[in-house]
């Protein structure tokens, strides 16, 4: 049976499918000595190379299926190097032995809050894809009076520069002593467009003072997990976020929950 190439290469962990669309279009991968063109199909036999290393096996499964979720830190980057110099994500988590780490998505420098991150970049593109609207909830302090008709107007929808968005719901919590004029409100949405939440509450005057995500998909914050630390989701969990973007759970998914000690930089 054969599968698409940049499936195959997603699967075992080399990256996201869209990632490795690029990376076959950019000459980086070959298969059998010969340069990959895009939509090439292959079989467990193919002798796949990236930059000139060889996959390794690529059969039905890749390696094991594993999930991390970071407490992401306000000035960290959720790249894998800066030229500023910048902290990274990818810095504190937990070595793998094969394939590497794939951010699901990704956060503003500014903004704090639940990322994960996977070693199955098939697992990885359908938590991102648009087509399964996974729902993102995020805590949000905003500066300025919050009228019903303006939360009316969020959840209703509103155009912004590059399309229409909405919040599926906005709930307000208690203001804490001493916040003044900020108010702490819970939003949903289920798109991942570049800033969409600030930009959706500054689309109605007001100014997001702090901005943290705490839910994605079935996948929330950890209680007692602290900012730049990990904790690595276990079998039942995994095989929940594989199930809601429609992959089948594995038997060997994900191993006991851990969370990270505090203390140095971790390799990538």
């Amino acid at each position: 049976m054969t599968e698409k190439l940049q499936k195959v290469l997603a699967r075992a962990g080399v990256g996201s499918r869209r990632e490795m669309e690029r990376w076959i279009s950019e000459g980086r991968v070959q298969v059998n000595g010969r340069p990959a063109t895009l939509g090439a199909r292959v079989d467990e036999t193919a002798r796949i190379t990236v930059d000139g290393r060889p996959l390794g096996k690529h059969g039905a499964h890749g390696p094991r299926r594993r999930v991390v979720a970071y407490y992401k830190r306000a000035g960290e980057v959720t790249t894998r190097s800066d030229p500023d110099g910048r902290p990274t994500v990818f810095d504190r988590l937990p070595p793998v032995t094969r394939g590497r780490w794939i951010a699901v998505g990704r956060l503003d420098v500014d903004t704090l809050g639940l990322l994960l991150f996977t070693t199955d970049g098939e697992l990885a593109n359908r938590l991102m894809h648009p087509s399964h609207e996974l729902p993102r909830e995020y805590a949000v302090r905003v500066f300025g009076e919050v009228t019903p008709e303006i939360i009316a107007r969020l959840t209703r929808g509103v155009t912004l520069e590059d399309g229409e968005a909405r919040f599926e719901s906005v709930q307000p919590r208690s203001q804490a002593e001493g916040e003044g004029a900020n108010e702490w409100y819970h939003v949903v949405l289920r798109r991942g467009r570049r800033r969409e939440v600030r930009r959706l509450w500054e689309s109605q005057g007001l100014t997001v003072s702090r901005l943290i995500r705490v839910r994605y998909g079935p996948v929330s914050l950890p209680r007692g997990l602290r900012r730049g630390d990990f904790r690595e989701l276990n079998a039942r969990e995994v095989g929940s976020l594989a199930a809601s973007v429609g992959l089948q759970p594995r038997p060997e998914d994900g191993p006991p929950p851990q969370r990270r000690r505090q203390g140095g930089r971790r390799r990538r």
